[in-house]
Formats: C-alpha cells, sequence, structure tokens
C-alpha cells in the first residue's frame, strides 16, 4: 500500500462511466500509475469496464493491456473533447513532466502499441434527468 505524503497528487482517471480516485506519486514514472491501475482494474472489474450505458457497451480488459492517457482539450468542457498525453519512452515521464496537478482529470484508454497515434477516449459524463424533477414536482 501507497503511504500519501505531500509529493503525491490526486488523480480522476475516467474511462466510460468510471471514475479511479488515485494518488499517485508526482515524480515516480507514469509506468508506475499504469501498473497500480491495472492491478485495480482487474480486481475490481474482472467482467470488463462499462464504456457506454444505453446501449449496453462493455471492454474486456486486454490480456497485455497497454494505457493511453488524456487530458481535456479545454479545462472543465468535456464537449472539447480530449488530447493524449506523451508519457515518455515506456512511460518513463513523471505525472508532473506531462502537465499533471493535484485533482487532474485523466482519461484512460486501452491501445495496441504505446506508438498508437490516433486514441478515442470513451467517458460517460454524468447527465442531469430532467424527467425525474419534473415527477418529483
Amino acid at each position: 500500500m501507497t503511504t500519501v505524503d505531500d509529493g503525491h497528487i490526486s488523480l480522476r482517471l475516467k474511462h466510460g462511466i468510471h471514475t479511479i480516485f488515485m494518488f499517485a506519486d508526482a515524480q515516480a514514472p507514469v509506468s508506475e500509475i499504469t501498473k497500480e491501475l491495472l492491478e485495480l482494474l482487474s480486481e475490481r472489474y474482472p467482467e470488463g469496464l462499462t464504456t457506454v450505458v444505453s446501449p449496453p457497451k462493455t471492454m474486456t480488459i486486454p490480456a497485455n493491456p497497454k494505457l493511453a492517457y488524456g487530458v481535456l482539450n479545454v479545462p472543465n468542457d468535456p464537449s472539447r473533447g480530449w488530447k493524449r498525453i506523451k508519457t515518455g519512452e515506456d512511460e518513463s515521464s513523471t505525472p508532473t513532466a506531462c502537465g499533471l496537478k493535484n485533482n487532474s482529470i485523466v482519461a484512460f484508454t486501452f491501445v495496441s502499441g504505446l506508438e498508437d497515434e490516433d486514441v478515442l477516449f470513451e467517458v460517460e459524463w454524468p447527465k442531469d434527468d430532467d424527467e425525474m424533477y419534473d415527477q418529483a414536482g
């Protein structure tokens, strides 16, 4: 278990409907985040991750997974999409070098190779259910 201190930052890692809150050492390589995230995903979601609720779509965690990470193109505006984070050769860059700060929102997706350029970050954001409010009134 990781001991959290001032050298750690909190990350909100998102894929589909899932948000994983994780503390990461700001000076450790991104590969450490990937390792911890993959262990957590395998343990919590052995059947795969729900990518879309309607219609239901699940993504199975690959046998030898490689991850790509992305941040919002425009902070606080998910409609503008995501840009991929350059994590360096073998994910050797640190979260700080990648521009991540405390409480950053980071999307992740599975890729066939770390050199894949075109990646799609599928993230479902909560939606207001106007009908729920109409029925309550």
